[in-house]
């Protein structure tokens, strides 16, 4: 597995060695040691979610405050997507802070995104199917949100044409200035 570096040195992109031939690709998509030894400490996943979602759609940026924070690995197994994370810990220098990077299914690009952090994706390709593992339980009283185009953060989505196809409670999601926020 290959490390490669983010702007905020929390986040992680993961680049798995993948063997391929005219019958197609064979890479090991997880292994705990590796993992582990990348981030430089040890990760405990509880929970896989798989997501579908069509082109345009944005979905974030979402995550959970203590004492039910997340972290995620996040990967696309169909399609591509602009994945992004905002440092959301006050007492961060890079507090407000993202990265955004394409992960599809022909990089076979993974990201770590530990918690303290909010996640969101925007869907590039026509589809796309979307894998997370979690460190932590979804837990309704511990979500936090905050605005995918607030001008504070200045996110560059990539988007085409339009503006994206976003949940409700996406929609009506605080800026960073009203948004909970990790100490």
């Amino acid at each position: 597995m290959k490390l490669i570096p983010t702007a905020l040195p929390e986040v992680l992109i993961l680049e798995p060695k993948v063997f391929g031939d005219e019958r197609g690709f064979f890479m090991e998509s997880f292994n705990q040691q590796a993992f582990d030894a990348a981030v430089g400490y040890p990760v405990k996943f509880v929970q896989d979610n798989h997501s579908r979602s069509a082109h345009g759609v944005l979905r974030g940026l979402h995550y959970q405050l203590p004492p039910h924070a997340q972290g995620k690995l996040v990967r696309v197994t169909s399609g591509s997507v602009f994945d992004v994370a905002v440092d959301m810990r006050r007492s961060s220098p890079r507090f407000g802070q993202w990265v955004g990077v394409e992960l599809s299914a022909s990089n076979h690009r993974q990201l770590w995104i530990p918690p303290g952090f909010a996640h969101g994706f925007l869907v590039t390709s026509d589809s796309a199917d979307f894998l997370y593992k979690t460190t932590g339980y979804y837990a309704p009283g511990s979500e936090g949100a905050v605005r995918w185009d607030d001008p504070q953060l200045g996110v560059a989505w990539p988007l085409a044409g339009g503006p994206p196809a976003l949940s409700a409670k996406d929609a009506a999601a605080p800026g960073l200035g009203s948004a909970l926020a990790f100490d």
